[in-house]
């Protein structure tokens, strides 16, 4: 694996930490792809500091776990402003 990949998946791993961002987040930050984040956490990540990748994996997951939440609230925020730029 090339040296700035895995530089990069260091970077990434500490910003989703430090951060507690969301693959999306992550992926406008570094200019990658959704998928390119996701490849770096979980599979290069892994080969290159497990103890790090279980870290970022953590925040992942429980990011995971809370998008429907995320999107029922911006949802309502959408359809609240529409509501207010009616009257």
């Amino acid at each position: 694996m090339k040296d700035y990949i895995e530089e990069r998946a260091v970077e990434i791993a500490y910003y989703i930490i430090e951060h507690e961002a969301t693959v999306r987040q992550t992926a406008k930050q570094f200019g990658v792809s959704k998928s390119t984040i996701h490849k770096d956490v979980t599979d290069r990540l892994l080969a290159i500091n497990p103890a790090l990748a279980k870290e970022a994996r953590k925040v992942l997951d429980r990011n995971k776990s809370e998008r429907h939440i995320r999107g029922g609230l911006a949802t309502r925020e959408k359809y609240l402003h529409r509501h207010l730029e009616e009257k």
